[in-house]
């Protein structure tokens, strides 16, 4: 080795030894008589010193060195005059005896440090420059913590990790697919898994009862501060199992995670219905780290002669705790968010329980004290909250809604990304209706099993059957979800069916899944977590990004690498592809 040591290792119970430390220049300091440089590697920094009086010529040449320069230094530990007690090595400093220049550097394009000066574009462009900042190096160090403490609690419950094909079948359910053309059969591709789902299920069938992997996988969609291009799921599957096993094996699973990397103790993670979910927050993702549930007034509101309620298929609103000092400009500034195209909502009413007791509300032309006193009673204000209410259709404006209650949150300050709150959510429905193609489309995937008691409504209220299907939630994102499974051809068959497939279309599709089936497949279930969002939570970020040692933007390019680009014209014709762009 080049080094006896690293940056981050030496203490004042090292005093008198000699060492050689190799790294980057991160500061210098020239005080005339003496020259002070920082040298960092990944473990730390340690301050180098030079004296004039005990050898010039070693100082000169420290006195050339710039940020980034990458050198080797050797020489005697002694103790630190000025300490720095915020740093490990802040008692000590080493007193040089030998100076190497291992490579010269250019200027950085931007600082190098815990607060840089560059932008994202710019630190994207030169990310293996990023990568050496404390905490984008902290980000990769936490993610593979996570990744270590993952295998061992899945090895330690006899789960097998296997890997699976990156060249597969392109499918036509779910999000687009990346397609990658094949050079030996013309005309014909491969497609990148969106996720390693019938793989697993035929490693069921073939009797490995417990299977993990730490996956990559791919999904051509529009992009987002939680999505990538290619992304890492940490993807679980279990045979003679039921739902509950599942819930009670991977709740360990997050509980381990936060206690091992987070040392926090997460409680028992508490169990909502979807349905439940919806009305309640109006996502099947709700943020539990605060309260302020939805309640409906629709009934109440009613037969006033006030149009924008009595013309609304539900009228649901929030209290939102001490807010009714708000101003006219704070409540403006509200109505202005939920009209942003994004949410698309047409206005906000609302109610001040005043801190006198009074209660104001923007429609007091329609409804009387006593009428807005019913207003007060069913979401149990008291003197200094405000209430938000918005009306409209039903599944919309609980989206809208939705949206409100977050920002709310976020203004006081009650998703606190130090505070963690976790829930399953339970029973999904199967189908969800999509008007674009007029036709239901699996709201997971088509090898969901149906609840069996719901089972016959597949043929005559196909909205209303229920999925063995479950989220985990955390802090409003969703981590994780999966399923039981469908392990019966013909049920399989029939779920074809009802998704729009003919006989002829399944087989071609899916076939060699639906023939494993009748070579005896067991009942089985699995969860895929989304690793990257799960790092970033832990994290404390809002993006995957900064989880991701060399991501995408959100043009889904690596600006780093100018990827995707164009490929010579030889590679095409011997892939017999033409382009039209």
């Amino acid at each position: 080795m080049l080094r006896t040591t690293t940056c981050g290792a030496l203490t004042i119970k090292n005093l008198g030894e000699n060492v050689i430390l190799c790294g980057w220049v991160q500061k210098s300091r020239d005080l005339g008589g003496m020259t002070f440089i920082d040298i960092r590697d990944r473990y730390g920094i340690t301050q180098l010193v030079f004296n004039m009086d005990d050898n010039r010529e070693l100082c000169e040449a420290a006195r050339g060195l710039g940020r980034e320069f990458v050198i080797k230094a050797s020489g005697l530990v002694v103790e630190r005059s000025n300490k720095n007690l915020k740093m490990p090595t802040g008692e000590v400093e080493i007193k040089i005896t030998a100076l190497e220049i291992l490579n010269a550097a250019k200027l950085p394009p931007f600082l190098i440090d815990d607060e840089t000066d560059g932008g994202d574009d710019l630190r994207m462009k030169y990310r293996y420059l990023d990568l050496r900042r404390n905490p984008v190096r902290n980000n990769m160090i936490l993610r593979h913590k996570m990744a270590q403490a993952v295998r061992r609690y899945l090895d330690g419950l006899d789960f097998i990790e296997v890997e699976t094909p990156v060249l597969i079948k392109s499918t036509p359910e779910g999000a687009r697919d990346f397609v990658v053309p094949s050079r030996m059969n013309a005309g014909e591709f491969y497609a990148l898994p969106q996720s390693p789902q019938t793989f697993k299920q035929l490693l069921m069938v073939s009797g490995f009862d417990r299977y993990f992997q730490i996956v990559k996988c791919f999904r051509d969609e529009d992009l987002r501060a939680d999505r990538q291009p290619e992304f890492t799921q940490i993807d679980c599957e279990m045979s003679f199992i039921e739902q509950e096993d599942i819930l009670n094996t991977f709740e360990g699973l997050i509980r381990t995670l936060f206690k091992e990397v987070k040392d926090f103790d997460l409680p028992e993670v508490p169990r909502m219905q979807y349905a439940d979910a919806m009305r309640f927050y109006g996502s099947d993702k709700p943020d539990t780290r605060f309260d302020m549930q939805f309640v409906e007034i629709t009934d109440l509101v009613k037969g006033k002669d006030f149009p924008v309620f009595d013309n609304a298929e539900l009228v649901v609103g929030i209290n939102a705790k001490g807010c009714a000092g708000y101003t006219r400009k704070q409540v403006d500034e509200l109505t202005d968010f939920i009209k942003r195209p994004q949410i698309g909502a047409t206005g906000l009413i609302y109610l001040r329980h005043n801190e006198d007791g009074s209660l104001k509300s923007s429609v007091d032309k329609f409804y009387n004290e006593d009428e807005l006193k019913k207003w007060s009673a069913a979401f149990n204000t008291q003197p200094g909250d405000l209430v938000l209410v918005m009306a409209g259709i039903q599944d919309k404006v609980r989206k809208q809604l939705s949206e409100l209650r977050l920002e709310m949150g976020n203004r006081l300050g009650l998703r606190d990304k130090n505070k963690f709150s976790a829930l399953w959510v339970l029973d999904f429905p199967l189908l969800e209706w999509d008007e674009e193609t007029e036709r239901y489309h699996a709201m997971h995937h088509p090898f969901t099993s149906p609840k069996p008691e719901d089972i016959d409504l597949l043929d005559s209220k196909p909205g209303e059957v229920r999925a063995n299907a479950y989220d985990m939630v955390v802090n409003g994102t969703e981590i994780g979800g999966g399923s039981i499974r469908i392990h019966d051809r013909a049920l399989q068959a029939l779920m074809f069916k009802h998704l729009g497939f003919s006989a002829e279309e399944a087989q071609k599709q899916f076939g060699f899944l639906m023939d494993a089936f009748e070579f005896g497949a067991p009942p089985h279930g699995g969860i895929a977590f989304g690793f990257d969002r799960l790092c970033s939570i832990f994290a404390g970020l809002d993006t995957i990004r900064d989880v991701i040692a060399f991501p995408k933007n959100n043009s889904g390019r690596d600006v780093m690498i100018d990827s995707p680009s164009t490929i010579d014209e030889k590679q095409l014709k011997e892939l017999k592809i033409k382009t039209t762009v």
